[in-house]
């Protein structure tokens, strides 16, 4: 390695080293900032959908979640059914153009720059928030047979119908920003 840029000449030429040092902290320097001002620009996001008889309005943030939910008088005359129906598939449909515009700041932010690194993010974005219109590649999975209660007078499983416990929501704490990276 001391042919020409090689190791050798590096150690020749220190104030060439400490250039070429310098030169990568700024390049690494620059690119951190792109990557805050993408992320400071995605935080900011929301996406806004309106059901189609114009009833409920859903907008949600880049990280999928619920930043305002309005009603027209038309709901007042909805079964309750219907309301959350109309309330899920709107926030569904906002949440599906969360990926496209992510898309567009980090183009914006980032360029071509670690493409990589984008398509890995994008994927989980849409495959989170998919294209409510789009059907569903998957069949739904049956749910796994309940196993034959134990003999002995144990107790036996609960009847179908049944309240379960539901697992831990999660709290503020445990997604502190709105961050989708």
């Amino acid at each position: 390695m001391t042919g020409p840029n090689g190791l050798g000449d590096l150690m020749r030429d220190p104030d060439e080293t400490i250039r070429r040092m310098d030169d990568w902290a700024a390049g690494f320097a620059a690119k951190a900032q792109r990557y805050q001002a993408a992320q400071e620009q995605t935080e900011r996001l929301r996406l806004t959908a309106t059901s189609s008889d114009g009833a409920v309005s859903v907008t949600v943030g880049a990280d999928g979640t619920v930043t305002d939910l309005t009603f027209s008088n038309k709901v007042k005359s909805f079964p309750l059914d219907e309301l959350s129906r109309q309330i899920l598939t709107t926030m569904r449909r906002a949440q599906a153009g969360i990926a496209e515009r992510v898309a567009g700041v980090m183009a914006e932010q980032l360029g071509d720059e670690d493409r990589e690194t984008r398509s890995v993010l994008l994927d989980n974005l849409r495959g989170r928030f998919p294209d409510p219109d789009e059907p569903d590649e998957q069949p739904p999975v049956p749910p796994a047979p309940v196993p034959p209660a134990p003999s002995g007078g144990a107790a036996t499983p609960p009847a179908p119908g049944t309240p379960q416990a539901s697992p831990r929501r999660r709290t503020d704490s445990d997604d502190e920003d709105n961050n989708p990276w």
